[in-house]
């Protein structure tokens, strides 16, 4: 095996001890012996395995080197003087023997020295490794109990919003409730002053025929001979018109009854609603009993308030711009903004949204919670970010100050506001 020094440079090995010579007179000289050939013979061939093994002894050694050459600096210092006492060895044939015992001494007491350090070094590592695991539990516990604190200073904090968010709609409600009273009212009046309307026209009809027929009487008595024919044919003539008039007004009245019975069917909805948010406020009132320190309602404007809970609405005006400002959310790329929060488990959230006349947003009111916090602030965000609205149109400003446009928010592809 070809001999091979390490890349790593190996330190200086210590210089070897000095050899004592014995002194001529205290050691007494041995005499030479004889040398014959057979002997010479024998030394020759012992001077071969001797280097041979030195050799071999060398590739082990530098391959011992090459080996310990990535351990720690402790024992890449022993392997290093440990082949250089080899080296000294070769050099000195008189200690042979001696110096190889020397250094299987000395490389057994490193071997020992290392394992033993080794083992203090893995020792502590186990120990390292025990208190790293214990100081990562603790603060494992740590984060979850502040994670768990957080969790229900949020939801305390959740569920105050959605209390006054619902004392408002109350608010709200009964004001919208007082519209509706007022405008069902004008409308009946509306309705009444039609029909009115109506069955003059149809008395002044009556009248007219009634004087062309007077009329077509004298006309006939003047000539009749000749209005005999006529008049069979103009009394035919009546008869059909009298029968279209007469299918005429029986569509009218089927229209009417249906429009009548539509606008029956709406008003018993809205009186349903109005029992319901009725029934909504007693039992709110009743908890309010209970707990006095949440019985506070938000303080009523004097503002014109406006209200839009879904998309329909007689006020034609309004539900465009709840349209316009919905067509804001979903072609102008908001989604981006809650691409990802989205991908976490929620409901869908129902909000309302108040806009003043200048078209800023007065506030942003959750009926429904999306059920995830990051999800609910990132609509506030985009809420914010696109405002402001547009100032109303001048048929709308003149009616409102304030509107309260209520919708739910669904998320796929982009933001749909149903």
């Amino acid at each position: 095996m070809a001999s091979k020094r390490p890349d790593v440079p190996l330190p200086t090995a210590p210089a070897a001890p000095p050899i004592v010579t014995p002194k001529t007179s205290e050691v007494p000289q041995k005499q030479p012996e004889q040398e014959t050939p057979e002997r010479s013979h024998e030394q020759a061939k012992l001077e071969q395995e001797r280097q041979a093994a030195e050799k071999l002894r060398q590739s082990e050694l530098t391959a011992e080197a090459e080996r310990e050459a990535t351990r720690q600096e402790q024992l890449r210092r022993e392997t290093a003087r440990v082949e250089q006492a080899a080296r000294i060895e070769a050099a000195r044939l008189e200690t042979e023997r001696q110096e190889l015992a020397r250094q299987e001494l000395a490389r057994a007491e490193t071997e020992r020295v290392e394992a033993a350090r080794k083992e203090a070094v893995r020792q502590e590592q186990i120990k390292q490794a025990q208190l790293e695991a214990a100081r990562q539990e603790q603060l494992r516990l740590d984060v979850a109990r502040a994670e768990q604190t957080a969790k229900a200073e949020a939801a305390r904090k959740d569920a105050e919003r959605q209390e006054l968010a619902r004392q408002e709609d109350i608010r709200r409600e009964r004001a919208k409730q007082d519209e509706l009273a007022r405008q069902e009212q004008q409308r009946a009046e509306t309705a009444r002053l039609e029909a009115a309307r109506k069955e003059a026209a149809r008395q002044e009809q009556t009248k007219q025929a009634q004087l062309e027929a007077a009329r077509q009487a004298q006309q006939l008595e003047a000539a009749r001979q000749e209005a005999i024919r006529q008049e069979a044919a103009r009394q035919e003539a009546a008869k059909q018109e009298a029968a279209r008039q007469e299918q005429a007004k029986r569509e009218l009245a089927q229209r009417e009854k249906a429009k009548q019975e539509e606008e029956r069917e709406e008003r018993e909805e809205r009186l349903r609603a109005i029992g319901r948010q009725l029934n909504e406020e007693a039992a709110q009132r009743d908890a309010a009993a209970k707990n006095p320190s949440r019985s506070l309602l938000p303080t009523v404007s004097g503002l014109r308030r406006g209200w839009l809970f879904g998309r329909a609405d007689p006020n034609v005006d309004l539900v465009q711009y709840a349209e316009a400002m919905s067509k804001k959310f979903e072609l102008n790329m908001a989604f981006d903004m809650l691409r990802e929060v989205v991908k976490q488990r929620h409901v869908s959230p129902m909000v309302t949204v108040a806009i003043r006349a200048d078209g800023s947003v007065e506030r942003v009111t959750f009926v429904v919670s999306s059920g995830v916090a990051a999800i609910d602030e990132a609509i506030r965000k985009v809420i914010s970010s696109f405002a402001p609205y547009g100032a109303f149109p001048p048929a709308l400003a003149r009616q409102y100050d304030v509107i309260e446009i209520r919708r739910t928010w669904v998320f796929d592809t982009a933001i749909r506001l149903q």
